[in-house]
This record gives C-alpha cells, sequence and structure tokens, in this order.
C-alpha cells in the first residue's frame, strides 16, 4: 500500500520533534533524559520509514504520541520529581510520586495495541484467545527487556542511575512496574479492541 503522509501527521510530528525539543532544552539531568526520550528517538524514524507500506491506524498514532509525551515529561523532570506525580500522591494520599507507574502503565497500554494490530493486519496468530495471550506475553517482554536495561544501567551507572531507575526507595520497583504494563495491556485490549478492529478494517480498504 503507497499513500502519502497526511497533513495531520505532519503536523502531529513537527509538534513532537517540538516539544522533545523544549524537554531536553533544560531537563534536570541531561543524560536521564537521554535514555528516558531514547524510545522516541528509535520510534520517529521506523513509522516515518513503514509508513507506505505499513501505516498504523489513526487511534494507534495518537497513542503513540500520547506515550512519547508521557516520557518526554519523566525525561525533562525524572520520574520522581514530575509536579504532577507531586498532585496526584498528594490527591491519593500516597507516599510517593506514582508518576513512573503511569509511564509502566502506558508502557503496557500502548505496544498492547501495537502488537494487536500487526497480528491482526498480518494474520499471524488463529483464534481470539491466542491472540489476547500473545499479546500480553509480548507487552511483559517488552517490560522484562526494559526492566534488564535498567538493571544494567545500575550496574554500569551506579549511584548515578538513581534518576533513571526512580525506585524511591520501593523493593518492589521491578515487580510493580511489570504489574502496571500488564494492567495497562489489559485494559487497552478491553477498552479498545472493538474501534480498534472497526479502523483496521478502514486501513484495510
Amino acid at each position: 500500500m503507497h499513500q502519502r503522509r497526511p497533513t495531520s501527521l505532519l503536523v502531529a510530528l513537527g509538534l513532537l520533534l517540538v516539544l522533545l525539543a523544549i524537554s531536553g532544552a533544560r531537563p534536570h539531568d541531561r543524560g536521564t533524559w537521554l535514555m528516558e526520550v531514547f524510545p522516541i528517538l528509535i520510534a520517529v524514524p521506523v513509522l516515518w520509514m513503514t509508513y507506505r507500506r505499513f501505516p498504523l491506524t489513526t487511534l494507534l498514532y495518537a497513542l503513540i504520541f500520547v506515550h512519547a509525551l508521557i516520557l518526554m515529561v519523566g525525561g525533562a523532570y525524572t520520574y520522581a520529581r514530575v509536579p504532577l506525580g507531586f498532585e496526584i500522591a498528594k490527591l491519593l494520599g500516597l507516599h510517593r510520586n506514582p508518576y513512573d507507574k503511569i509511564g509502566h502503565f502506558f508502557q503496557g497500554f500502548v505496544p498492547a495495541l501495537v502488537a494487536r494490530e500487526i497480528f491482526i493486519r498480518g494474520e499471524y496468530i488463529r483464534g481470539r484467545k491466542m491472540q489476547v495471550f500473545l499479546i500480553v506475553c509480548t507487552v511483559l517482554a517488552i517490560s522484562a527487556s526494559y526492566e534488564l536495561i535498567e538493571w544494567a544501567a545500575a550496574l554500569a551507572m551506579g549511584q548515578g542511575a538513581d534518576e533513571f531507575l526512580g525506585t524511591q526507595g520501593d523493593p518492589f520497583d521491578t515487580q510493580s512496574d511489570m504489574f502496571c504494563a500488564l494492567v495497562g495491556a489489559v485494559a487497552a485490549l478491553l477498552l479498545l479492541s472493538r474501534v480498534h478492529d472497526r479502523q483496521i478494517q478502514r486501513v484495510r480498504g
């Protein structure tokens, strides 16, 4: 399938790049910012190069944009210092800034729909139950891989990795991160599968 990139997508890309530059202008910690926004630096070129051959649904592009915003905010402030997280903690009576859990929720929510779209459009899997199972497995594999990257960063950077890890003294931070990704994946499948199906049909033409 060959088609031109719509104006709305180009505008979104331009806005994303502007916001990325703003987030990196004066981050709390330059190294942490770079590590947090690194997925954006990978995803944007990949999405650009694959658009003509495999354009995604509008829903998915919108969710990827939102996920990128979450990563940029977390990178600019570091997850443990995001002001919105302090407001949520105050509202809910939490003892720690929960913004990193929002990030990990979206780390499950968005990749679940990415995997779902690839599986459905590529016709790689037969049966809805197996599809759901493998989507959840994919999300957990991505989440586990990210935790391994955090572990490697901690070993390489020593105490300097604290800002990137954002554990805030929680000994079960890794497990709760993966649980948030799992909840995000399940939520995406329950809430958006029907809308996603309709958009996939439109993309297929």
